[in-house]
């Protein structure tokens, strides 16, 4: 699976080169959110499958890597998207980095 730091992941996003899908779930993102991410919670994601944007490569995001890297596992056996990436830390990286995000520092 292919995976991008969170300073890679800001990148893209500034560049508009993926699409960044949040799977947190909502109470997680209330408490820290990340603007210009798309939230689908990993609990929906099979059911929101026709949200995604089609032939676009996509960037998983959770709290630590983890379930990211299982939303993007099971996104790439699916195949209708571009690269599907896993985002490695997380939230938790992200705040460390000092990235831009709204809210409470992770815990």
């Amino acid at each position: 699976m292919k995976e991008f730091t969170v300073t890679e992941v800001h990148e893209l996003m500034a560049q508009a080169a993926a699409v960044v899908i949040d799977v947190r779930e909502d109470a997680e993102l209330a408490t820290q959110h990340v603007p210009g991410m798309v939230h689908i919670p990993m609990s929906e994601i099979q059911a929101r499958l026709d949200e995604l944007p089609v032939e676009r490569d996509l960037v998983i995001f959770c709290r630590s890597g983890n379930r990211s890297g299982q939303v993007a596992d099971l996104l790439t056996s699916l195949g209708d998207w571009g690269d599907v990436a896993n985002c490695t830390g997380g939230i938790l990286e992200w705040a460390q980095a000092g990235l831009p995000y709204t809210g409470a520092p992770p815990t």
